[in-house]
């Protein structure tokens, strides 16, 4: 995976991580830069640590379905993509409660970093380097989310179906693009 696709990706499954983060800068009425580093933390190290889980569950099964194992990483990354998609357009403008306690972040951090522990499983599927794939998702949605965190206090709410939106489309055309690859048509 080149260093162009695996960055499209990270950015993409950080968009969850980062609607959210808007939604706890908005709920943080004095914001200190120790709130943005602690957004950035809980979500950009769970988003780094689901695709190395998810890239061990996989690795099980890899030997059992190469032949379809790009199939599997179109509808995974599909399916992901289509259902961020479907929640942009929601008109749910709840936020998740202030706060930045690990009982309010945990919950937070493993829900906004599911998507990634499939896209793991896809990784296992494609051979890539899980430990500089998975820092790099990592790195990119801790920065993504400590500036959401900054973005939601400033500006409030209006980022986070946008971002959502974003995000699915992202994966729908990298899950697209892995396809055709490997059906040489790209």
């Amino acid at each position: 995976m080149d260093i162009i696709t695996l960055f499209t990706l990270a950015v993409g499954l950080s968009m969850d991580a980062f609607a959210v983060s808007v939604c706890k800068g908005l709920a943080t009425e004095k914001l200190a830069p120790k709130h943005m580093i602690l957004g950035g933390l809980w979500f950009g190290g769970f988003q780094a640590l689901m695709p190395v889980i998810g890239y061990f569950l996989g690795s099980q099964f890899k030997d059992k379905i190469t032949s379809i194992d790009h199939w599997i990483a179109f509808f995974l990354l599909g399916f992901i993509g289509i259902n961020m998609i479907r929640e942009s357009r929601e008109k749910d403008d709840s936020c998740p409660v202030g706060g930045m306690e690990a009982k309010k972040m945990f919950p937070l951090a493993v829900a906004t970093s599911i998507d990634a522990l499939a896209v793991g499983i896809t990784f296992a599927f494609l051979d890539v380097n899980i430990i500089l794939a998975a820092s790099f998702i990592g790195i990119i949605t801790f920065i993504l989310s400590a500036a959401g965190v900054k973005v939601g206090n400033i500006f409030g709410s209006k980022y986070k179906s946008k971002a959502e939106l974003a995000g699915g489309i992202i994966l729908i055309l990298l899950g697209t693009k892995t396809l055709l690859e490997h059906l040489g048509i790209f």
